[in-house]
């Protein structure tokens, strides 16, 4: 895709950092130079002011990535690779039949209303859920992790989404300011909300939750 659309030595292509270390490889392997920008904290896909703000005069393309179902805000980014003359590359996850996507949402929805003591998801337009994505309070990743700990020993399955952000990889370390980033790789957590689930399974994971909110604050 990078070389097909001209990329190659001495550019740099700016990325996300959460998630997709595949991104900053195939830019490697075109020649280029990943640069990464900060995320938006509601969408976890890339902010189109840090994009902008990274922009120097060897950019020459910024690679989008659609994130946990929810796309980036794509209009505010086209907005920016034509004030700057750069390509805007967007990288989409699998689509799902409209069935399991609408099974996805109607969990997603009970989980909306259920959980207290983490913070939601925005849905926001068009959020497909291919992940459930939730926010632990806290003292970032010692929490997080003790939480998943805890969902874990109950039966509910879950997984950190990004364990470790890819500037901060050995093959690819820089020394950015990325704090959305950061921060979203040390509370984030997915949780299921798959079409086979139950009811039943929907209350387990509800009341697992919720079990262990009295040593998190509220959720807004």
């Amino acid at each position: 895709m990078l070389r097909a659309a001209g990329v190659g030595v001495g550019d740099e292509v700016i990325v996300p950092a959460f998630g997709n270390v595949e991104v900053s490889e195939a830019v490697t392997l075109a020649g280029a130079r990943p640069v990464f920008a900060d995320i938006d904290p509601v969408s976890y896909c890339l902010d189109a002011s840090a994009v902008e703000a990274a922009v120097t005069p060897r950019t020459v393309a910024v690679v989008v990535v659609h994130r946990f179902g929810r796309p980036a805000d794509v209009v505010r980014l086209h907005a920016v690779g034509q004030r700057h003359g750069i390509l805007v590359l967007e990288q989409g996850e699998s689509e799902a039949p409209y069935d399991e996507v609408a099974q996805r949402r109607q969990r997603a929805a009970y989980l909306d209303a259920k959980l207290k003591g983490v913070y939601t998801p925005d849905g926001g337009d068009g959020h497909t859920y291919q992940q459930y994505v939730v926010r632990v309070p806290g003292n970032g990743r010692p929490d997080r992790d003790a939480f998943a700990q805890a969902l874990r020993a109950r039966g509910v399955e879950c997984r950190v989404p990004v364990k470790t952000p890819v500037h901060r990889l050995p093959a690819f370390r820089q020394c950015v300011s990325l704090p959305e980033t950061e921060r979203a790789a040390a509370e984030t957590l997915a949780l299921p909300v798959d079409g086979g689930l139950t009811k039943r399974d929907m209350q387990r994971i509800a009341s697992a939750c919720n079990a262990l909110g009295g040593l998190l604050q509220p959720a807004l």
